[in-house]
């Protein structure tokens, strides 16, 4: 297992240099002027101009540049926006924000979604198994911000139930219905998926040998067929979690959650090139992360996957 987790950390390194690169290029050869609008109506002037360039090794290369901006982030420093502040001081505020947010979806869609998918690839066809379907094919087909929207008016400003916007610092409580929001697409993918696997594995071998062997019926489903059929739902959820938080802008914009999709967008409106790649970068470490946790979890779930 040692060996495997070392040789899957040596793996990272080419793809979090290349993911990284490229996010740094796309973000820093955006066409504009990264100084417009700095000195207000006027144009900045030539020396000040020289001296953010300077600043931010602009004169360099594309190669050199992202050479000192990696080397500054081992390091802990993603630098500083044009106007001086740190932008690891504004991540370190709004990282914790998405975050909750993110494990708040990745719970519903889990709950709901396995509970769901577990229920109707057991009974087969019917009534709720037609139900499911349909519910989940409204969820796949219907924007996330029409369903942003709708929950908001509903149930903050006509209703009264919870607050159309949610506080600052976040709580919990007031988190659930946007994370409903933020899961609700991965939650009805999760529902399928589990459905597709529990349906396929209960006709497999394994499970016809455990009932003739007498296993109650709730063994084989929590210690034999729940196990296999979860490999791809694992699959999914763990990857999930960097998704959720890179895609959680249009949600943190409808329930004015100040987090990092809401970091990013103003970002990309001031054309603040380090703030934008700073986020970025360490959604991409998030990604990689759990791939590499979701990895280690197919040993627990199927004793017949061995890294040696």
């Amino acid at each position: 297992m040692g060996r495997y987790i070392l040789r899957r950390l040596l793996q990272l390194i080419p793809v979090l240099i290349g993911t990284t690169f490229l996010i740094y290029f796309l973000v820093w050869s955006l066409p504009g002027d990264p100084f417009a609008g700095k000195c207000g109506d006027r144009p900045c002037p030539d020396a000040y101009i020289n001296a953010m360039r300077e600043k931010f090794n602009l004169n360099d290369s594309i190669f050199v540049q992202y050479g000192k901006y990696m080397l500054n982030v081992l390091q802990g420093n993603f630098g500083e926006t044009f106007n001086g502040i740190q932008v690891g001081e504004r991540i370190a505020l709004a990282f914790p924000v998405t975050l909750k947010l993110a494990v708040v979806a990745l719970v519903v869609e889990a709950l709901i979604g396995l509970t769901a998918g577990i229920l109707t690839g057991l009974r087969g066809r019917g009534f709720l198994d037609n139900l499911v379907l349909v519910s989940t094919l409204f969820l796949i087909s219907l924007p996330t911000f029409v369903t942003g929207f709708v929950l908001q008016i509903l149930l903050g400003l006509e209703w009264g139930i919870i607050k159309p916007t949610v506080q600052s610092g976040a709580p919990w409580s007031q988190l659930i219905v946007p994370g409903f929001v933020l899961g609700s697409l991965s939650m009805a993918y999760v529902t399928r998926l589990t459905r597709t696997a529990i349906a396929e594995n209960k006709r497999a071998d394994y499970v016809r040998t455990a009932t003739a062997k007498g296993l109650t019926q709730r063994r084989i489903v929590g210690v034999h067929l729940l196990r296999n059929s979860a490999i791809p739902v694992i699959t999914f959820l763990g990857t999930d979690l960097g998704a959720l938080m890179g895609g959680a802008i249009i949600t943190e914009g409808i329930f004015d959650i100040k987090g990092i999709g809401n970091l990013v967008y103003r970002a990309v409106l001031s054309k603040e090139g380090v703030m934008a790649t700073g986020v970025i970068t360490l959604l991409v470490l998030v990604y990689l992360l759990m791939n590499l946790i979701v990895d280690l979890l197919y040993a627990v779930l199927d004793p017949r996957i061995r890294y040696d």
